[in-house]
């Protein structure tokens, strides 16, 4: 999952067991209002956000971004602002303020400067040659209101974990699965991100995106379809908050749910070490880490990158200086093992994880 305010993905997969808007096969986006159906897609590696244009744009160094009240910085590592630890450098990394501010960048940026949009960094990877563009780190973007009973506000760059204790200490029960989800709201809207057996659009009643103009749109929640790891809806640039409603329940029960969320996590998966978390999805009928284990590739390395021996759907940092990590490592065992999983199992796994930029 890649976590923070994101582009919407344009694809849908499927949603188990849910009524009306959503689909009801486990591996199926059938609804029968819609009454159609959107496959899997194939593996590909994506560019995040816009594409340069041809001759004549006007160059985003060339803007003038006197007067935002958020950080902006040059040729910025992002090794610093993922949760791999490795990567190339962004042209320009901005941290907008508040939604007001990332109103005011987006309306100064042109329209054809490649954008990424970075939440906790914790399904990103930015190749060793940089990101040619702007980053818009969401972080303060993060504001979390509870607006009635059973509803709350969340902004995009709000921690998901943060989102779990505020809702069950609320004494609303349902969201304690994003207590284990290590990003931000943006990229769990835009990805429909789950864990533990939960899932991020079954809560959503609203969502606000912005364009790239700056314009900030609200949509009600069945203008999207959803399924395993995709959404699908009207596109704009991207999140910027959405509605959950969470009903009411026991607030003691809810916290300890979440306690016992965060220690199953920490006893199956190698939380202490830098990763992205899932590498790949579950392919249909199986696990990603059970086809990994079978093809023999715990433990396998390339450079400071290794497949985990904890949870084989993870791949793991163990450089112990940032200089000795490297991103080109990292993408090249993602590709080694989605290829060995194909040829001794037929099966391609697709990635969770956006790998975006230029390699060195």
């Amino acid at each position: 999952m890649w976590r923070g305010l994101v582009q919407l993905s344009g694809r849908v997969g499927e949603r188990p067991g849910q009524a009306g808007r959503y689909a009801t096969e486990r591996r199926s986006a059938i609804t029968p209002q819609r009454g159609k159906r959107l496959g899997r897609s194939r593996f590909h590696f994506g560019q995040a956000g816009s594409q340069r244009g041809e001759g004549g744009a006007v160059s985003a160094s060339e803007v003038d971004l006197g007067g935002l009240r958020g950080e902006i910085r040059r040729n910025e590592p992002m090794s610093a602002h993922n949760s791999w630890r490795a990567g190339g450098r962004a042209d320009r990394y901005v941290r907008p303020a508040d939604i007001q501010d990332l109103c005011d960048l987006l309306q100064r940026l042109p329209n054809d400067e490649p954008l990424l949009w970075v939440g906790l960094g914790s399904n990103l990877l930015v190749r060793d040659g940089g990101f040619a563009g702007t980053v818009i780190a969401t972080q303060g973007v993060n504001a979390i209101e509870q607006v009635d009973h059973d509803r709350f506000r969340i902004e995009a760059g709000a921690a998901c974990n943060k989102v779990a204790r505020v809702t069950a200490k609320a004494g609303c029960v349902g969201a304690e699965f994003l207590a284990g989800i290590p990003g931000t709201m943006g990229g769990a809207l835009a990805m429909n991100a789950g864990a533990f057996g939960g899932e991020t659009w079954p809560l959503v009643s609203a969502v606000e995106t912005i364009d790239r103009d700056g314009k900030i749109h609200r949509r009600d929640a069945n203008a999207f379809r959803f399924g395993y790891r995709h959404v699908e809806g009207p596109m704009q640039a991207g999140f910027v908050a959405c509605e959950l409603t969470v009903p009411k329940g026991d607030t003691e029960a809810a916290q300890t749910t979440i306690r016992a969320l965060l220690a199953r996590r920490n006893a199956t998966q190698p939380t202490g070490l830098p990763s992205c978390g899932s590498v790949f999805r579950n392919p249909e009928g199986d696990h990603a880490a059970r086809l990994i284990e079978a093809a023999g590739l715990k433990g396998r390395c390339r450079g400071a990158a290794c497949v985990s021996e904890k949870h084989a759907n993870f791949i793991i940092n163990t450089a112990r200086v940032e200089d000795e990590a490297h991103a080109n490592d990292i993408e090249d065992l993602v590709i080694e093992v989605r290829d060995t999983v194909l040829a001794r199992f037929g099966v391609e796994l697709r990635p969770e994880v956006r790998i975006v930029g230029e390699r060195a």
